[in-house]
């Protein structure tokens, strides 16, 4: 029995549409908990992630209570402290003025762990490059944020807190590695183009200015030598 496969045309654009208008949300968060079925739906898109050697490497924390938040808030406010004065001049008053986080307005904030022994020392497709796993789970946590804005929820992905402070709040012991803190929830709309874009911290970089032909670097193909 034979099916179809192929995707519409409208269904290929909403996909391109979902991927163009995610956006890494970090304030406007809504009170409204994110309800049960469709977090289900966003884990399992997690959950369909690729991942070396069917690994499925990955474990999820969900966290809703006031005070963990609060803890890994407290644990953001001091790396970021110690990020600003990495900066110079105008450079760090601009970094000071950005809304680098949501720990607190978010409704929910899940963690997304690397559980890197899963399959024991051996796992196939890791053999050489001993990091796949790692990226695996990103893999997951791509799927996560582009379901997400899917179902209209905002995602905002925290990475400035030390690892050794959120293992110690989440309860996260070695070796289990954790990849992802993300804020999650309705928002008031998405904006048009990434905040840092914005802000002018950086503009968005010229896709041709990144793909080469046959090696790093080149812009043409080079002859093939019989």
């Amino acid at each position: 029995m034979s099916r179809d496969d192929s995707f519409s045309p409208a269904e290929r654009a909403a996909i391109y549409r979902c991927i163009a208008e995610r956006r890494d949300v970090r304030r406007h968060f809504r009170p409204d908990p994110v309800p049960d079925d469709v977090l289900a739906r966003v884990l399992a898109a997690g959950h369909a992630a690729p991942s070396v050697g069917f690994l499925q490497p990955w474990n999820f924390i969900l966290v809703r209570a006031a005070a963990t938040k609060a803890a890994l808030h407290a644990a953001f406010s001091r790396a970021n402290a110690e990020a600003a004065d990495m900066f110079e001049g105008e450079r760090a008053q601009l970094y000071r003025s950005l809304k680098l986080e949501g720990l607190m307005e978010a409704p929910l904030l899940l963690c997304v762990t690397c559980e890197r022994d899963r399959a024991g020392p051996v796992v196939l497709g890791r053999t050489h490059q001993s990091e796949m796993d790692i990226y695996s789970t990103v893999c997951a946590v791509q799927n996560i944020w582009l379901a997400a804005r899917a179902e209209n929820l905002g995602v905002g992905w925290v990475s400035i807190l030390s690892e050794a402070d959120l293992r110690r709040v989440l309860g996260i012991p070695d070796p289990i590695v954790p990849i992802a803190l993300l804020c999650v929830g309705y928002v008031d709309a998405f904006a048009a183009t990434p905040d840092l874009e914005r802000a002018g911290w950086r503009q968005r970089l010229a896709l041709e200015d990144l793909v080469f032909e046959e090696r790093f670097g080149a812009r043409e193909a080079a002859p093939v030598e019989g």
